[in-house]
């Protein structure tokens, strides 16, 4: 039986993807700071993945790692605490499966790892990794996938990287969370800027098949697999524009429709302003959280991935279109009494 560890197995992604590897049949460990674990037939140790001898210990007798965790920077989540977690985590993770003898290592990264606050339109592999910082999350993310790509081989490990873009799906913590409760409290009546830039989504169990299927490659021809040292975009491959997603989650839900548009222009300076009060009191710039500078950004601007390397090299073929996800995303959120 292949023995599976996920790290940041009790958040929504994670727990998807342990589900996932327990429904093909694997024993799945899981790694995360929560107090209880939602995942059922899985063995939780409660470790912290900046502690690399707790780490180690935890991961002996594992054959494949998907290394999930990582956090975002937010007002109150301090910059050192983000790189320590996603690169100092990463490198603690990459240890422990070099001296337990793990022979894949699949790490969760992010298309955010090539945006520099510009347009990029059916981007795929080729494009080098971002050289203008945008945010502490995506300049750690690249020096994350940055070593797990150049550690393939070392100790034997095989290694990988997938980019998911705006991951969506029952369970969901962060992304439709904000707009149900924006929508709720009435401020889910007007749109940022045109609203004519594509946006790319993954459907969360899109994103579990993806991860199956690179876990399947690696264990195919090991350090040699045409997987192995690769990256790959994991996305649904219908880009559509931000507000066009929200409009639809709304209106699904029985909110009242977006009526207005407020100039990208003027919404910047209030992001601006609202920064620096937050940093007055204490917390930080740049934050990903919220109404940021970093957020209009990523609203106004094309983001949308190729994933033909991912069809062609994995088999990755998304089962789930955009509109299925969101009908079965907010039939969960009705089911739940969440709206």
């Amino acid at each position: 039986m292949t023995v599976s560890l996920v790290t940041g197995g009790c958040g929504f992604l994670g727990a998807a993807i342990a589900r996932g590897l327990r429904a093909r049949g694997d024993r799945v460990i899981i790694l995360d700071l929560a107090e209880t674990c939602p995942v059922e037939g899985v063995e939780y140790r409660r470790v912290d993945i900046t502690d690399r001898q707790a780490v180690v210990e935890a991961c002996r007798e594992v054959d494949t790692v998907v290394h999930n965790a990582s956090i975002v920077h937010t007002k109150w989540n301090k910059v050192d605490v983000v790189w320590g977690v996603n690169l100092g985590g990463t490198e603690n993770m990459l240890a422990a499966a070099k001296a337990n003898g793990a022979q894949r290592f699949i790490y969760i990264s992010s298309g955010s790892v090539v945006y520099e606050g510009k347009d990029i339109e059916n981007g795929d592999e080729s494009l080098p990794y971002a050289s203008i910082s945008q945010a502490p999350y995506a300049d750690s993310k690249i020096e994350a996938e940055k070593i797990v790509l150049a550690a393939n081989g070392e100790g034997g490990v095989a290694t990988c990287a997938l980019r998911p873009h705006v991951v969506f799906g029952p369970g969901d913590q962060r992304f439709l969370p904000a707009l149900l409760s924006n929508a709720k409290a009435g401020r889910l009546r007007a749109q940022i800027g045109r609203g004519v830039w594509l946006s790319d989504y993954t459907y969360v169990t899109n994103m579990v098949d993806a991860v199956l299927l690179a876990d399947d490659a690696l264990a195919k021809d090991g350090i040699d697999s045409i997987a192995a040292g690769s990256a790959y975009f994991i996305t649904n491959g219908e880009p559509m524009p931000f507000w066009d997603f929200v409009r639809k989650v709304a209106a699904r839900l029985g909110f009242p429709p977006i009526k207005y548009t407020v100039p990208k222009s003027l919404m910047w300076g209030i992001a601006a302003i609202k920064e620096g009060i937050d940093t007055l009191k204490g917390g930080t710039l740049n934050a990903e959280d919220g109404l940021t500078r970093f957020a209009i950004r990523y609203m106004c601007t094309h983001h949308y991935f190729s994933i033909e390397k991912a069809r062609r090299e994995l088999g990755y073929d998304p089962s789930v279109s955009v509109e299925e996800g969101i009908e079965l995303t907010c039939q969960h959120l009705e089911s739940i009494g969440a709206v």
